[in-house]
This record gives C-alpha cells, sequence and structure tokens, in this order.
C-alpha cells in the first residue's frame, strides 16, 4: 500500500509554490523574456524552464523516491505511464504560457501529487493575480488573495442549469473534439456563459462563483492538480463523459456536483 502523508506533503507543495513565484513573477513583461516554439506549436518561455527545473531540483532533494512528471521536461516515457503507479508529482510550471507571454495575467503554476494514479492533493498559485488556491482530502479547500487571510472554497448551491454560469473553452476545440454541438446545446441551457481561461475556470468553480467548467482536451498536467481542490470544496470533477480521473485522463469537467448529471447529459456524444 503506497503511504501519503498529507500534511507534510501538502505543506512541501506550498513551498514549492512559493519557489515557482518567485521565479516567474519577474519574468512577467520581462523586456528580455525568451520564447520558442515546441514541436507541439505551442510556446514555451524561459520562466516556464526555469520554473520546472528548480521544483524537480526541491524534489529531488526532498521525495527522492518520488516519480517527477513535468509538461517542459517529461521525458520519452508517457506521463499517464509514468504517474500511473505509486507517488508522482504532476508540474505544470506555467499554465497558461500564451497568457503569460502576451501580458494577460491570467497564468499560473499547477503542483499536484497523484497516489497510485489518482491526484491527492493540488495547489494552484497565480502571482500575477495575487491568489492561490490549494485543497486535498480531509484539509478542504482554501484560497489566499493579496497576502490577506487564508478563505476556505465552497461549490455554489446552483441546482438548475438555467441559472448556471459557464466558464467554457476554446469552441474550436470543441469542435475539433466533434462535440461543439454539444458545447453550443449546453451553453444554451445555461445562464451565463464566459471564458475565463485554463486554470482560473475551475477555481472559480470552487470557490462558488462559477458553477460549470470543461475541457475536452488537456494533458495530465493541465488537470492534476485542480481536481482536489475542486472536490475538496464540495463539487465534482470528472472527464467530460462523467468517468472518474486518472493518469490518463484527457478531458475535464468541474461542477458544483448538484449539476453534475445534467451537464454530461448535455455533453454526450450523439
Amino acid at each position: 500500500m503506497t503511504t501519503f502523508a498529507a500534511a507534510d506533503d501538502l505543506s512541501l507543495a506550498l513551498a514549492l509554490a512559493d519557489t515557482a513565484d518567485a521565479i516567474s513573477l519577474p519574468r512577467f513583461h520581462a523586456a528580455d523574456l525568451h520564447v520558442d516554439t515546441k514541436p507541439d506549436m505551442t510556446p514555451v518561455s524561459d520562466a516556464d524552464l526555469a520554473v520546472e527545473r528548480a521544483l524537480r531540483e526541491v524534489l529531488e532533494a526532498r521525495r527522492p523516491a518520488d516519480v517527477v512528471v513535468g509538461e517542459e521536461f517529461g521525458g520519452d516515457t508517457p506521463p499517464a505511464e509514468r504517474a500511473a503507479a505509486g507517488r508522482a508529482w504532476v508540474i505544470d510550471p506555467i499554465d497558461g504560457t500564451k497568457n503569460f507571454v502576451r501580458g494577460v495575467p491570467i497564468w499560473a503554476t499547477l503542483i499536484a501529487l497523484l497516489v497510485d494514479g489518482t491526484p491527492t492533493l493540488g495547489v494552484v498559485s497565480a502571482p500575477a493575480l495575487v491568489r492561490r488556491w490549494w485543497g486535498a482530502p480531509g484539509s478542504g479547500a482554501h484560497t489566499a488573495f493579496a497576502g490577506g487571510p487564508v478563505r476556505d472554497c465552497h461549490v455554489s448551491g446552483v441546482a438548475d442549469l438555467a441559472h448556471a454560469s459557464l466558464s467554457l473553452s476554446d469552441l474550436g476545440e470543441w469542435e475539433d473534439a466533434n462535440r461543439g454541438e454539444q458545447m453550443h446545446r449546453l451553453a444554451r441551457a445555461c445562464w451565463r456563459t464566459r471564458g475565463y481561461g485554463d486554470f482560473f475556470s475551475y477555481m472559480l468553480v470552487a470557490e462558488g462563483a462559477v458553477d460549470v467548467a470543461a475541457e475536452p482536451e488537456l494533458s495530465l498536467w493541465d488537470l492534476a492538480a485542480l481536481g482536489p481542490i475542486v472536490i475538496a470544496a464540495g463539487g465534482e470533477f470528472t472527464t467530460i463523459d462523467g468517468s472518474p480521473i486518472d493518469a490518463g485522463t484527457t478531458s475535464a469537467l468541474a461542477t458544483n456536483g448538484r449539476l453534475h448529471a445534467d451537464v454530461c447529459a448535455q455533453l454526450a456524444a450523439n
């Protein structure tokens, strides 16, 4: 049986977020920021690389027996395979790199710990927004703003899609996933639709400001940190088909729980 020391691991994850913020925030709006294009045609900045290197160094020193899966230095083994068993730290050094390089402040470092393929804790740190969120089983979900007091996160009580606020991703992604019609159907069923973007949509679900957030195509590092926070806040976090999240998951649906079945029905493939 794999052990999981929640308090120690969550403290370490929060310390990793401090390290990441100290590197990434000074590079935001930096005149000498260096940006390359990866083979998948997405951008990577010197800040992405520096953050992941630094967090890997800390984990190698503090948790030498644990696996580390990161977006930028993942190696040749598929992430799902590396994170499927034992303890695996999953890192997205900057979620929202396109925002980061364009000067949009909605970006964050995502840190998760998976145990036997299941996300067990998550930390999301967005220093340009002066915000941080974290959550784990048994400890609840929490947020802090601008060094202020820690607040508990709780999902909303909205129980009708007609009263729900939906945050969606790029419609083109839904069309590419052959779910464009379904997303249009869901959006029409909801009271309000906005695209807050990346991690932020899911953290707004955890806070109760948004009721539904979904994306049809994600990597493990995009979603692993989000689920534990949403779930600890009282919500549900699954694939867009309603299946449990694991190391091989490639889509995400977060709701306040009350709406989950209705949303899954709206997004169901024809």
